[in-house]
Order: C-alpha cells, then structure tokens, then sequence
C-alpha cells in the first residue's frame, strides 16, 4: 500500500478491540513500573527539570564516540534534560553521562531482551519523570530532523503541536551509510556521523496500514534492499512514534514502533494535517564491524535471534552498501520531495 493510499484505512474499532488494547496497556505499564527495580541511579539530576523543558529518553549500550554530537545535537535543537539508561557499557559511556549536567542516568546489567529491549526500563523513566512532557525517545545512532529543522528548533514543533491538539510526532528511520566499505573510515568521536554516511536509498519504501494499532508499517531501505531481499517482510520496521506530549498512562508496544492508546499512531495519518520527520540512522559506522560479532553472540537485539544470523555475518564482512538506488543526502527538503517526512499544515 502507498503512503497515500493507507490514509484511507483508517476507521473506528469496537468497543471489545479497545478494551482489548485498555489490558495490553495496563499489563505494558506494570512491566514498567516493575522494571525499576532493576535499575542503579548513576546521577539523578531528575529535581532541574523544568515545567516546559523537552526531554530525551534514551537507552544505550557502549556508545562513548557517537555520545558528544548526539547530546550537543539535541542541546542545540531544544532538549533542556535527558534520561538515560546505561546497559552495562565498558567503554567508559557511563562515566561520560555521569559529567553531564543535564543528564541523569541509570545503569543496568539485566538482560536488554528480556526488558523488551529496553522498552520496559525507558517506560519507566517517561511514567515517573515524562508526564506532561513533551518526550523524545530515540537510540544513540538516530538523529531526528523535520521540516524546517535549518530555521525552528523542537520548541517551535511542539508549540504548534500543542496549538493543533496533537499528542504525537511521527517520523520514518533513515538507513544512512557511506560509498564503499562500511569499515574503510573510522569515525572521529564528536564528529557529524552523516559527514562520513551521506547516502541512502531513495525508493523502495512500503506503506501499509495495520488495523491491530492503527498503525502505519513502513518497510525499505538498505537493509531492506540488501539483506532481506529474499524474506522482505522480516527487514526492519522503519516507523516511529518518537516524539509524544507524554502522558503516565501511554505505553510504548515495540520500541517506538507503536504506541497505546492507538490515537498516537495516527500521527502518520496525513489527512490530520501533521508534519512528520526522520530519523538519521547512523547505525553503519565503522564500529558496526566489531558491534556486530559482538551482538551476534549476545543475542540480544531481535526476537527471532535465527532470522538474523547471517545479517550479523553480512555486516562482519563490511559490505559496500551503496547502489543504484543510492541518494546523497542534501537536506529536509530532499526528503520531502521523496516523500519521507511532510509538512503537513506547518508552513
């Protein structure tokens, strides 16, 4: 389905589809309520969060080099505090945010899946210290832009949101990677990542309408293109939730993939009006290298553990990702222009 055509699906549920939805919340709630108890206070600077201030939400593992730019990063755009859980990082992650001024942060050894990759640790921080917020909730390699992002920041975003009434922001990941080997130039921590991946696919995407959530499914890219070419619909989803007016009784189902209640799905409904963005993914570095044997033997990052073996293996032979469908990346207005974000009514 294209992402004009998917707008037309959505319609109303029947009252024992919502009830249904209201236990799958309230069982997703008590998991997180429940999973604070795996977590260690590292620096807890939680009592400088003002009543206006926009907050990350983040959960991360050995990120010490994409950290600098990533919190200066969202500085600049308009986040006054961030949240963030550290997974047993050994690359001195913890000790960074632990500097931070506007940073408070946990650490945690439990198991990442079995905390629904974190979901379960990141709902805990929005139910206790996210309501009423406006809450970005992203991981360590994406990096968020929107129309006009060169001239507004997120203050200017979420005022306008607030205006419509609106809850949510939606906004479409971006698999960004280099022209040539994927481990041929080392990254220099503090640097822009999207200096070294500056292309992309630039077609190929899927839109499909999900009745369950009232969710968007959005498949493609790279990943897509190269890995999963033969089992498309087991490539990554690439819709996120990530930015909602957060509210203690809203849940996350599969990381920022889908939200409850339902209505905050509907932020990629284009007949609402709203702008989306995306998320730069800076995931293939050169350090994906190493990250990826690493994580092929953890087996913590995807529910079925045996679709993604030979992608580990792929990725640990360092790829030259680039092809015919490959864009040098020029902007929001490019991606605009290719369909990936909107301005929806915000001009």
């Amino acid at each position: 389905m294209t992402r004009e055509a998917h707008t037309a699906a959505w319609g109303l549920q029947g009252w024992g589809a919502k009830y249904q939805m209201r236990i799958r919340r309230r069982r997703l709630l008590w998991r997180c309520l429940r999973s604070r108890h795996q977590l260690k206070v590292l620096a807890d600077r939680s009592d400088r969060i003002g009543a206006d201030d926009i907050l990350v939400v983040a959960v991360l593992r050995n990120e010490r080099a994409r950290l600098p730019y990533f919190l200066q990063y969202y500085r600049d755009l308009g986040v006054s505090h961030f949240l963030i859980v550290d997974n047993d990082s050994n690359d001195g992650t913890a000790a960074l945010l632990e500097e931070q001024e506007d940073v408070s942060v946990w650490q945690t050894k439990a198991s990442y899946r079995e905390s629904r990759f974190g979901v379960d640790w990141a709902g805990w921080l929005l139910m206790r210290y996210g309501h009423g917020h406006w809450c970005l909730t992203v991981d360590a390699d994406e990096i968020l832009t929107f129309p006009h992002a060169d001239q507004r920041n997120l203050k200017d975003l979420t005022g306008w949101l607030d205006q419509r009434g609106a809850k949510a922001f939606a906004a479409v990941m971006l698999d960004m990677y280099p022209k040539g080997s994927i481990g041929a130039v080392p990254y220099e921590e503090g640097t822009d990542p999207f200096e070294l991946l500056s292309w992309f696919d630039g077609e190929g995407y899927t839109w499909e309408y999900q009745q369950r959530y009232r969710n968007v499914s959005i498949r493609g890219g790279v990943r897509k293109r190269l890995f999963f070419r033969d089992n498309p619909e087991q490539s990554p989803h690439l819709h996120k939730i990530p930015l909602v007016r957060w509210n203690r009784r809203y849940a996350y189902v599969s990381s920022t993939h889908i939200a409850l209640p339902q209505v905050l799905n509907q932020a990629f409904d284009h007949r609402l009006g709203l702008p989306t963005g995306v998320l730069l993914h800076s995931k293939f570095l050169a350090e994906v290298i190493d990250k990826s044997a690493e994580e092929k033997q953890r087996q913590q990052h995807f529910t079925h553990v045996e679709r993604y073996t030979q992608y580990y293996d792929n990725l640990i032979a360092a790829p030259d990702l680039w092809g015919a469908e490959s864009v040098r990346y020029k902007g929001w207005q490019q991606l605009e222009a290719l369909g990936l974000m909107t301005q929806g009514d915000w001009t």
